[in-house]
């Protein structure tokens, strides 16, 4: 169960009633019975999990290792050639993906904390060609594709989630490094916006056209995106989006629109202060499809496609760093109509969340001695 709000919990939590009608507090769904099993360990802060087509896995960790991790739970060697990672708090080496025509070109892409000039660092997005001996491997004909300007001397707020559209294309979300929150309504430069290029890292020929936006540019008024994911069922791209005090949230975002922070928010200042105005709406910005108070700190989204779990299919299944589990979204015409707690006796942090070729969850802990647990029925 989501954790019950105590009498002494701020105010704010009380008092911010939704804009629109099923926007948060879902009711609860049946509870499922699961099981969770370690398959791996000892991964130092892993961040993200791809699956190879073998079955094997590619994980991240953010102090700058990418690495195989075989079926039985072996760890694989650090696969050489990554580049230089900023790894401190938050910055680190973030997510990574499989390029739409992997097994023909090897390639993958990967998100990272680049230093820049002068000390600083921002999000950058980079290719190459994984070439893998057993377990181990290296990249070969590394490229950066992407690069958010403008970077700041900052460890926080780097967005960083890849996800692939049905056309081969791909968006990056990107964080407004919580110094520079107001860059966020700028839509000039790739501060806390949501990027949509191509495979090379041109701008996407559907990206809007709006004097004084940056071409690459999809959407606006992002806060820090760690979850990205497309609907199977739709095509579309979905989001989850860290609030400060109360407020994250789960976005649909369009092309062309502002989706608020740090003008609107259900949440704030982590001193209780009001973030702005303290307002949580305004014409001409974007309502959240849900929002959670308390935050529960989103981490990743995944859509449920599998058979294993068959009453899930077209479940959003969403990480939650803060409270250690994961929360099984119901959807009904693009709402949230009842939520679920899982996995909430892991004990750890939930960095993310894939559903593997067996139709099983595949969850990465965010721990110095993290893991990969598999979820499945009991």
């Amino acid at each position: 169960m989501i954790p019950r709000l105590s009498l002494t919990a701020p105010l704010l939590f009380l008092m911010t009633p939704p804009a629109v009608a099923e926007q948060t507090n879902a009711p609860e769904a049946p509870k499922t019975a699961v099981t969770l099993k370690t398959v791996a360990k000892g991964l130092e802060n892993p961040w993200a999990l791809e699956f190879l087509p073998d079955g094997r896995m590619l994980v991240t960790e953010k102090a700058g290792r990418l690495r195989v991790v075989a079926k039985d739970g072996t760890l694989g060697d650090p696969i050489s050639g990554v580049p230089e990672v900023v790894s401190e708090n938050q910055a680190g080496l973030l997510d990574v993906a499989l390029a739409p025509d992997y097994l023909d070109s090897g390639r993958i892409y990967f998100s990272y904390s680049e230093p820049r000039e002068g000390g600083a660092n921002a999000t950058s997005l980079a290719r190459a060609r994984l070439v893998l001996d057993g377990d181990n491997g290296k990249l070969e004909d590394l490229s950066v594709i992407f690069r958010q300007e403008p970077a700041f001397k900052s460890f926080h707020h780097f967005g960083s989630r890849i996800a692939f559209a049905d056309d081969g294309t791909l968006f990056l979300t990107t964080g407004e490094r919580n110094i520079a929150r107001q860059e966020s309504q700028n839509p000039a430069n790739t501060v806390g916006k949501v990027i949509h290029i191509t495979g090379d890292g041109a701008a996407a020929a559907d990206n809007p056209k709006i004097d004084g936006w940056d071409p690459k540019v999809w959407s606006i008024g992002h806060r820090n995106v760690q979850g990205a994911a497309i609907d199977p069922a739709t095509g579309k791209l979905w989001t989850l989006e860290h609030g400060p005090q109360g407020g994250d949230e789960l976005n649909q975002p369009e092309a062309g629109k502002n989706y608020g922070w740090p003008i609107i928010i259900y949440g704030k200042e982590y001193s209780g202060s009001p973030v702005g105005e303290g307002i949580t709406s305004k014409p001409g910005l974007e309502q959240p499809v849900y929002y959670w108070n308390p935050s529960i700190a989103t981490s990743s989204l995944t859509f449920y496609t599998g058979d294993l779990f068959p009453g899930w299919k077209g479940s959003i299944l969403v990480g939650a760093l803060k409270y250690m589990h994961v929360q099984r979204l119901v959807m009904k015409d693009g709402k949230v109509i009842a939520q679920e707690i899982l996995a909430d006796d892991i004990g750890e942090r939930v960095r993310d969340v894939k559903q593997g070729p067996d139709g099983a969850i595949y969850l990465v802990t965010d721990d110095a001695n993290g893991r990969i647990v598999r979820m499945a029925p009991q």
